[in-house]
């Protein structure tokens, strides 16, 4: 860099003393990276509080994004210069760093602020979607920013290395010799990182999505999904958390995707009534007909099912319109109840267990003789 000028100017100022003249150069350098990032500073508050009001989300995506980036490359440039200037003025071996410091930090910022700006562009894509009550994929943009951001880190660190003097072709050809160490002494971390790939690819159940396996004592809601693991919330509010590699090996219900839910219950009637369940079953299934909640579109059986021991048992078999776990309970029971209304109008009871004991007359036994 040339200073030239501004040591003709200090050297009015300082005079001949060279200690002087160095520290005066560093100081105004430092001062001027102050100022100026001061200024940025305000210059980009102001910009972003403009953005915010504007309708589309990208600009302050790329505001917020290159607010402290851009702050650190001012103080990395601005350090480099300072360190130049000493470099001049002592020779110093240790100075010889600073060229590779400097594009490292340069380098580190654009890479940050390319992780920062996916990060938020991804939110915004998220809130503008639920703004507008379109429904979106919450698991599939998860996936798409982990591997931009992935992709930007390394990519920063194959230029970082290159602009090191390393031969980026050498390092490949050496990741892929040590890959297979890796993999080896790695294998499960690997089969954790392709199953949640899997997830993310098949997409059997989502962020928000109520899970359970019949393999493994696994049920509750998906919080997230990630590149290892995928964290449940348990009924009980305790945070369960899964190796990805499981889902590859088990079966995984998602109750949360069923288009109904089913109501199968066993309504007992007493035997003194057997006459009546052939009117009691045409009411219930008018009953079920009619009722605005249950979906007719789907099967529906009210038949006498059984002579049990107790009970004449007749099956109701419909379903839902709705998926909702409390709404569900509330519509059963009203099914329910009125069920208990119809057998009460015919005259008939609901039968519990009983035991009839007959008991027969007869000739008292004669005494034995002794």
């Amino acid at each position: 860099m040339k200073v030239d000028w501004l040591e003709t100017l200090l050297t009015r100022v300082g005079g001949n003393d060279a200690t002087l003249l160095l520290v005066l150069q560093v100081f105004l350098v430092v001062l001027g990276v102050v100022v100026a990032n001061f200024i940025l500073r305000r210059v980009l508050a102001r910009l972003e509080a403009r953005t915010q009001q504007t309708s589309t989300p990208w600009d302050n995506a790329l505001v917020s994004a290159a607010r402290q980036p851009l702050t650190v490359v001012a103080w990395v440039l601005g350090l480099s210069f300072a360190a130049r200037i000493v470099e001049r003025g002592t020779d110093a071996t240790v100075f010889e760093i600073i060229d590779p410091l400097r594009v490292i930090g340069v380098i580190a910022c654009i890479a940050w602020f390319l992780v920062r700006f996916i990060g938020n562009v991804q939110e915004a894509i998220i809130a503008q979607r639920l703004a507008r009550g379109e429904s979106i994929d919450r698991t599939t943009v998860d996936a798409i920013g982990k591997l931009l951001r992935v992709s930007v880190l390394i990519t920063a660190a194959l230029v970082g290395l290159q602009s090191l003097g390393f031969s980026i072709s050498g390092v490949l050809a050496f990741g892929g010799i040590g890959g297979i160490a890796v993999g080896f002494a790695a294998k499960d971390l690997l089969a954790n990182f392709f199953g949640g790939l899997m997830v993310y690819l098949d997409r059997p159940f989502a962020v928000g999505d109520w899970i359970r396996s019949p393999d493994k004592d696994i049920e509750g809601t998906v919080e997230e999904i990630g590149w290892r693991l995928t964290r449940i919330r348990t009924f009980d509010k305790r945070p369960l958390y899964v190796p990805n590699g499981i889902f590859a090996q088990i079966a995984v219900e998602n109750p949360s995707r069923m288009s109904n839910r089913r109501i199968k219950e066993t309504v007992g009637v007493r035997y003194d009534d057997v006459a009546k369940v052939a009117a009691i079953t045409a009411d219930i299934k008018a009953m079920l007909r009619s009722h605005p909640e249950i979906d007719q579109q789907q099967t529906m059986i009210v038949n006498l099912e059984q002579f049990s021991a107790s009970s004449l048992d007749i099956l109701v078999y419909t379903f839902t319109r709705t998926t909702a776990w409390v709404e569900f309970h509330e519509i059963k029971q009203d099914v329910m109840l009125k069920i208990a209304e119809i057998v009460a109008r015919h005259g008939a009871e609901i039968a519990f267990p009983t035991r009839t004991l007959h008991v027969t007359s007869g000739q008292d036994r004669a005494p034995s003789e002794g």
